[in-house]
């Protein structure tokens, strides 16, 4: 079943329905927000999923209903119930945009040859598109969408207050998944940096418990990109590489499990350092290609 867990010290007009889809990329699952009381907002609706559905409705207390549902992202983890509450409450979608929305003209053309698109909801699309500090009110909330593409180019996070919904962006418990061609290394980290210059006292994220000091876990995930790309890097002077070839001699004792992922965070790693003129692709840019340094400018 579902778990409804009350985050201590936070907002009482808060609450958090826990999807009931865990994996290895969802943690315990997806973490649907309920912002207000009254007319409240529902972030993040989660999968496809009718045992959710009806959690998220028995959630509101009595009179209360649904004015906003607001989507961080379309992957389908966050976005495929969307559609289903929407009917059941008569509230509106509000989000960035599509699946596809907010991708670099190179990250569109490698989406044209057929690369990606794990885990998107294709057929979402938002009643109302959400632009960059633009704000949503209700009785006694209002959110403001801070658009954070990396994780996918069209990724938004909420302000409520000191209180920041990261999505997928920021999480305590992993680093995000950033998966060419909807997913943008050199996004990711200025969203980061973003988000950085910014003051907040806790993210409440898509997946896992709340990252209370954001401030240091911010810093740790940038620190941590600015490592793997070092590695990347140190592992490219050798000879050129593959992603796959590049996991392997850069991750130890990841699971089987993961090794995909780890591939597509290194490919998004490669692409980001080739636009910036440090490596470049042997042959056109893809999953499967070689990777070399650009000797004539060293990083």
């Amino acid at each position: 079943m579902p778990r409804h867990d009350m985050p201590a010290n936070l907002n009482p007009d808060l609450r958090l329905v826990r999807a009931p889809n865990p994996s290895a990329m969802t943690e315990q699952g997806t973490n649907t927000w309920i912002v207000g009381r009254g007319a409240v907002a529902v972030i993040d609706p989660g999968p496809a999923d009718g045992a959710h559905l009806a959690a998220i409705l028995a959630a509101l207390g009595r009179g209360e209903r649904v004015s906003h549902i607001l989507v961080t992202h379309a992957h389908a983890d966050h976005s495929a119930l969307a559609p289903a509450l929407a009917r059941a409450t008569g509230a509106p979608v509000l989000a960035f945009g599509t699946a596809r929305d907010g991708m670099t003209p190179a990250m569109v053309q490698m989406a044209a040859d057929g690369t990606g698109g794990e885990g998107l909801d294709h057929g979402f699309r938002p009643d109302i598109r959400l632009s960059d500090g633009q704000t949503v009110a209700g009785a006694g909330w209002t959110l403001t969408a801070i658009h954070t593409p990396g994780h996918l180019g069209g990724h938004l996070c909420f302000r409520w207050g000191m209180l920041g919904f990261s999505g997928d962006h920021v999480m305590a418990w992993s680093t995000s998944l950033v998966s060419p061609p909807e997913g943008n290394m050199g996004a990711y980290r200025r969203s980061l940096a973003r988000l950085a210059s910014q003051p907040w006292t806790t993210f409440l994220p898509g997946h896992g418990p709340p990252v209370a000091d954001p401030a240091a876990r911010l810093a740790e995930l940038a620190a941590h990109r600015g490592r793997r790309e070092r590695e990347i890097l140190a592992a490219l002077h050798t000879a050129p590489a593959t992603p796959a070839r590049l996991v392997k001699m850069i991750y130890t004792g990841l699971p089987a499990g993961l090794l995909k992922a780890a591939e597509r965070n290194v490919l998004a790693h490669l692409l980001d350092l080739e636009q910036r003129n440090i490596v470049e692709s042997v042959a056109t840019p893809s999953p499967a290609a070689e990777f070399r340094l650009v000797h004539a400018k060293p990083p």
